[in-house]
């Protein structure tokens, strides 16, 4: 579309250039969210202009794919997301899971016991394996417990289905030094990242988001180097790393700010819309 201003012709919504990148990956909450968990019009607009200009959005969550449809759904995303900390390829246009890798249960409950040994007793959480992807916690979870999770005293009850992930909160140690733990004493049996306040999630090894998205990026015939991504937390490092442009809202924890590309302004100031605003900024024509 067109628009005259002062004699000028202005494209606004279809660059006449190529775009600099061809794929923008985004995490969602405290990324692309705003804290109520909305979608700004501006950030609307913004990805609008990343569709038109013909470069594809990727949604990379840390959100099971179950948990996260409806979000999708409210932002009228229709394309595939990867989910699960890079466990799950989710085709959200065909609410489909194109994949999805499980953890070990044994070795999940070996990494309760080490972790056990030396920092104390930890609460526990799980998420089941797909369709169901339900929550599963420990009484003391504490804020963390949220409305639909299955709360159990009985720990055996954790494991006698799949899972997919492993999600550990100690009361009195942060997620910092439990994740450096975890990590420690794990030695790359399992992925250990942490994406919320007070939560570590142990994740089979090798998957991250930065696994994720690769196999994402594949199958729509790109890769790091056609992409921009967007983060918060420490589980969106292998994601910026991956990209050939890392950009981290101004919101974001220290582990993620160290290996940005670019700082944005925060998650609730629409970040992400002013950098793509400038990415895929239009050209004005003169007649």
């Amino acid at each position: 579309m067109v628009t005259l201003r002062s004699g000028r012709v202005v494209w606004d919504t279809v660059p006449t250039h190529a775009p600099a990148f061809r794929l923008v990956a985004t995490d969602l909450d405290g990324t692309l969210l705003r804290s109520d968990l909305t979608v700004s019009p501006r950030t609307r607009r913004a990805l609008e202009r990343v569709a038109a200009a013909g470069a594809h959005h990727l949604v990379v969550t840390g959100r099971p794919a179950a948990a996260c449809k409806h979000l999708l759904n409210a932002l009228g995303y229709r394309g595939l997301a990867v989910c699960g900390q890079g466990a799950q390829l989710y085709d959200a246009g065909a609410d489909r899971l194109l994949s999805s890798q499980s953890l070990d249960r044994d070795l999940a409950r070996d990494v309760v016991e080490k972790v056990e040994a030396e920092l104390g007793r930890v609460e526990l959480g799980i998420v089941t394996s797909p369709p169901e992807s339900r929550f599963k916690v420990t009484p003391a979870f504490g804020e963390r417990v949220r409305h639909g999770w299955d709360v159990t005293a009985d720990r055996d009850l954790l494991w006698t289905v799949p899972i997919d992930k492993l999600i550990l909160h100690h009361p009195d140690v942060d997620e910092d030094r439990l994740a450096a733990v975890t990590r420690r004493l794990t030695g790359g049996e399992v992925t250990v990242v942490h994406s919320v306040k007070g939560m570590v999630e142990v994740l089979p090894a090798g998957t991250d988001k930065g696994t994720g998205v690769a196999r994402a990026a594949e199958l729509l015939g790109l890769t790091g180097a056609d992409t921009v991504a967007f983060g918060d937390m420490p589980n969106d490092v292998p994601l910026l790393s991956w990209a050939a442009h890392g950009v981290a809202v101004a919101n974001a924890h220290h582990e993620l700010r160290a290996v940005a590309d670019e700082i944005a302004p925060g998650n609730n100031e629409d970040g992400v819309a002013a950098v793509l605003e400038r990415l895929f900024t239009p050209v004005e024509v003169r007649p």
